[in-house]
């Protein structure tokens, strides 16, 4: 199981990159918020447990493991944490602003809403670790990853698995290329939009060949040879890309608004 280590080093390290690709507008504040709440975030239910232990009543002790239970959960987290949690963080963050204590380009404290997209990328991110370094690689969700993947044997290579896996590459490649030519008058910004929104779709055709072979047919067929493809990008849509899509959705905008807190 991860420990503390690995848990801050991986949040703050993203935070980081993001502040210097981004000229600091992931600031500071953002990078403390989403690496505390990607290693204490959960795992707060596992330190009440702990304090629950410490008074030796049974009763006790049943509800602090009931709230560790509940509580360390990629989902509940944030439905059960997240809104108390948003309105906490957006106030130490005006206290260390007025403070000095923590530097900000936009010298504006993180927003309710910024917090509340930070302790959920924070939460997704703590189990991005969890399920593949938990339980001796046995977790649900490393298991069901797995799972999609064919190991019975080797895997018979089906025709129209390669037909169609191989168009919905074609057509992720031949559309990145058309939609970044060099003679297209729109905006790089533009391109970058409708370049994830072609992979958004691609991706979403993609798991839904990959579903319909594994949980239509019976007997179930390998829906890419022997690769866990489903598994895989599900794993890494839920745990890798929106937590980071999280994070750009809270930074801070290009032109601070007039709430700067005087330094």
């Amino acid at each position: 199981m991860p420990g503390p280590g690995p848990h801050l080093m991986y949040a703050m390290a993203s935070g980081l990159g993001l502040t210097t690709i981004t000229n600091g507008r992931f600031s500071p504040h953002h990078t403390l918020t989403y690496t505390v709440n990607a290693f204490f975030g959960p795992d707060v239910g596992s330190f009440s447990e702990w304090l629950a232990s410490l008074s030796g009543a049974d009763p006790v002790q049943a509800l602090g493991s009931a709230l560790a239970n509940l509580i360390h959960h990629p989902f509940y987290y944030i439905l059960i944490l997240g809104l108390p949690l948003s309105f906490l963080y957006s106030r130490i963050s005006t206290y260390l602003l007025r403070a000095h204590l923590l530097d900000s380009v936009s010298r504006v404290p993180l927003t309710r809403m910024q917090c509340f997209c930070l302790i959920s990328a924070g939460s997704f991110t703590h189990f991005f670790l969890d399920h593949l370094f938990e339980e001796n690689g046995k977790t649900t969700m490393y298991t069901w990853i797995l799972s999609t993947g064919w190991w019975q044997s080797r895997a018979p290579v089906n025709p129209d698995a390669v037909v169609v896996v191989g168009f919905l590459c074609a057509c992720l490649v031949g559309g990145f290329f058309y939609i970044n030519r060099a003679s297209s008058s729109n905006s790089i910004k533009k391109k970058s939009y409708q370049s994830m929104l072609l992979i958004i779709c691609i991706a979403l055709l993609y798991c839904f060949w990959c579903a319909i072979q594994i949980y239509w047919f019976s007997p179930r067929r390998p829906a890419v040879g022997e690769e866990a493809d489903l598994g895989v990008l599900v794993f890494l849509a839920l745990y890798f890309f929106l937590p980071y899509g999280l994070c750009i959705i809270s930074m801070s905008p290009k032109d601070p608004d007039t709430n700067q807190i005087p330094l």
